[in-house]
This record gives C-alpha cells, sequence and structure tokens, in this order.
C-alpha cells in the first residue's frame, strides 16, 4: 500500500462497458420515444429520456467520485442502477399497453441481441439497424440491453464494495501513506 498513492485514479469511463451501454441504451431510448411515442401530452417521453440520462450520467459521476468515495462511488451506482430499472419498466409497459410481446430471455431473438451486443459497443451500430425495426423488436432490444447494464451494475457495485473491504476508505488509505511516507523520511 505504502508504493501506491492513495488516491486512486480513475480510468476514463468511456473506456468501461459498463458506460458504452449505458449510452447505447441512452440513445435507443431517444429513438424509439421520437419515433413511436406521441410529441405533445405524454409524460412518458420525458420520464423515458431521464430515466437513460440519469443513468448514464451517474454512471459517469459514481466513476469520478471513486477516486476519494467508495460510499459515493456506491450509492451513485446504485441511483443509475434505479433509474433503469424505472426505465426498463416503461419499456415493459409500453409493450404490455400496445398488446405487444416481452420476448423470453431464452427466447432466440433476445440470444441474438445477446450475441450482437459482445462485439458491437457503439450507439451507432444499433441506431443505423432501428428504423427497420418495429416498435416491438425496439422496445425489446432496449430491453435485452438493460438486463445486461443491470448486471453489470451489480458487478461494479460489488467491486467497490470488495475495494473497500480490502483497503478501506479514503481516510484509512490516506493515514497509511501519511505513515509509510513519515517512515520513509523520518526527518519531516
Amino acid at each position: 500500500m505504502a508504493d501506491r498513492p492513495f488516491i486512486k485514479q480513475t480510468g476514463k469511463y468511456e473506456d468501461w462497458n459498463v458506460y458504452k451501454l449505458s449510452l447505447i441504451v441512452c440513445d435507443i431510448t431517444d429513438y424509439f420515444v421520437k419515433t413511436y411515442l406521441p410529441k405533445f401530452g405524454d409524460r412518458t417521453v420525458d420520464q423515458m429520456r431521464m430515466a437513460a440520462r440519469s443513468g448514464k450520467q451517474n454512471i459517469v459521476e459514481g466513476s469520478c467520485a471513486a477516486a476519494t468515495s467508495r460510499e459515493t462511488e456506491i450509492k451513485l451506482t446504485n441511483v443509475a442502477k434505479a433509474s433503469l430499472k424505472e426505465l426498463l419498466e416503461d419499456y415493459r409497459d409500453y409493450l404490455r399497453q400496445h398488446g405487444l410481446q416481452i420476448w423470453a430471455k431464452d427466447d432466440s431473438r433476445t440470444l441474438q441481441v445477446r450475441r450482437f451486443s459482445k462485439s458491437h459497443d457503439t450507439p451507432a451500430d444499433y441506431l443505423s439497424r432501428l428504423p427497420e425495426r418495429s416498435d416491438e423488436t425496439v422496445a425489446n432490444i432496449a430491453i435485452t440491453l438493460l438486463h445486461q447494464l443491470d448486471y453489470l451494475l451489480y458487478r461494479v457495485i460489488e467491486r467497490s464494495k470488495q475495494d473497500f473491504l480490502e483497503r478501506g476508505g479514503i481516510k484509512e488509505e490516506m493515514y497509511a501513506a501519511r505513515i509509510a511516507a513519515r517512515n520513509k523520511y523520518p526527518s519531516r
């Protein structure tokens, strides 16, 4: 611990799979509400956009907060998770209210989306294909990706909890770094 800095430098969140997937979900949601929901008078449009945005933005904020506060990182990551669960429910509501099918997790179409997502991690990979898809398909693609994102966020939270158990919080790291520096340079 003495040789590493006490403030963990976070990587570029743009390179995180969880961020990339949240960006895809955000852009698919924007496409969905513009294409399939009424332009005026439906609060669902704003709700879906804000839930998608909140999920993505809290991933960014949690990642940046990780440098000095695992507690804040965990809280913000959980807020992202909650916002994206709300969005998931909006997509399910849309399908149910329009008499459309919600694909099962073992449906061949769901499995196809999951396979596609393994090698496609930019919004353009998805947005270019959406105009040829029905509202049912677009909503189910979003649902599939939201389930994947939920699992990834769970993993981020678990990793942060493990980091805290192994290293403690920022105060503990600062104290250990100060003691190590004092032992290395006793005259200071």
